[in-house]
């Protein structure tokens, strides 16, 4: 799950952090680095757990209506469709997510307010409403309405955000990404899906983490040489009175252009500057893509930089 766009979003944040401490330890630096990523694949189960949440609020609100409707007699027939919805059951069953959120103590017991907050809504949507009045059944409109509650209700709702930031101050922006691999997961569920169907797992590739591990290093052990190539860049400027956030970014960038020849180094700068856009100024994506885009040009005409044939510089944006 974890891939490297998401890593280079977590080192950002790490550097930052570990600068404004005024740390100087690679090993502590990696040591939250490894921890705030397995922190990231957690709120991919928390999620995945938000949905079984609901559903088992939907089977609380069922069993209530019919035992009101009982002691009343007003011979109201609730339907069963919802909480007995296939995909949702094959996720409460999944012996992968349970097993997790078991050994990482992930529940949302403490936040029976919001689920129930949060079925209300589903009721309430248009979507809801469609699958309970077609007169058709199959799992994959069971898997249909709930990506779509997923997607309209749990992507983008800011009481969720609120209580994933109390939890963890970097998970709102995890969720962006983390959101995309949750509806990826729901849509590899099918019919014939057991409790045994895998869910993805922490890392996309083995040498996603090394990647990590190595990006890190070398932008913490080699930080004086990418300081030094940084200010030779900035035409006057004392390199360290440019915004930190620019700093770390342009250091990372940097030791990435330089250290990992089988990047482009377009793909590189294009990876900053999205980060910038989303962590600095709003000039600060065209300012990193011009220093990044003029060091590599210069380190390869000057026969300092090697890159596989795909690997050239990126034009100023």
């Amino acid at each position: 799950m974890i891939n490297r766009e998401l890593i280079r979003i977590k080192l950002v944040q790490v550097l930052y952090s570990y600068i404004q401490k005024g740390l100087h330890n690679p090993d502590v630096a990696e040591k939250e680095l490894l921890l705030s990523l397995d922190k990231a694949y957690d709120l991919y189960n928390y999620m995945l757990m938000l949905m079984v949440e609901v559903g088992r609020m939907s089977v609380r609100m069922l069993e209530m209506r019919q035992n009101r409707s009982k002691k009343l007699g007003d011979g109201i027939l609730w339907s069963h469709k919802f909480a007995d919805n296939r995909f949702i059951l094959c996720l409460e069953s999944n012996r992968q997510l349970r097993d997790y959120c078991d050994e990482q103590a992930l529940s949302w017991a403490d936040q029976e307010e919001f689920v129930r907050a949060l079925y209300n809504k589903v009721e309430e949507s248009q979507y809801y409403k469609d699958y309970m009045a077609a007169p058709t059944s199959s799992f994959e409109e069971d898997r249909e309405v709930w990506r779509l509650i997923y997607r309209n209700l749990i992507a983008n709702n800011d009481e969720l955000a609120d209580i994933l930031e109390d939890i963890n101050v970097y998970w709102n922006d995890d969720k962006v990404i983390v959101d995309t691999f949750v509806l990826k997961t729901i849509n590899r569920f099918t019919e014939d899906s057991t409790a045994s169907q895998p869910l993805l797992p922490e890392y996309k590739a083995d040498a996603d983490r090394d990647f990590a591990i190595k990006l890190l290093r070398r932008a913490l052990i080699g930080q004086e040489s990418l300081y030094t190539l940084l200010s030779s860049s900035t035409q006057g400027w004392d390199f360290k009175r440019i915004a930190l956030m620019d700093r770390i970014i342009l250091q990372l960038g940097l030791a990435e252009i330089t250290s990992f020849p089988a990047i482009p180094i377009s793909v590189s700068i294009n990876e900053y500057v999205e980060i910038a856009k989303m962590y600095s100024t709003p000039k600060s994506g065209k300012y990193i893509n011009a220093t990044l885009d003029t060091i590599a040009k210069k380190l390869m005409e000057e026969g300092k930089l090697v890159k596989d044939q795909s690997a050239t510089p990126a034009s100023p944006q």
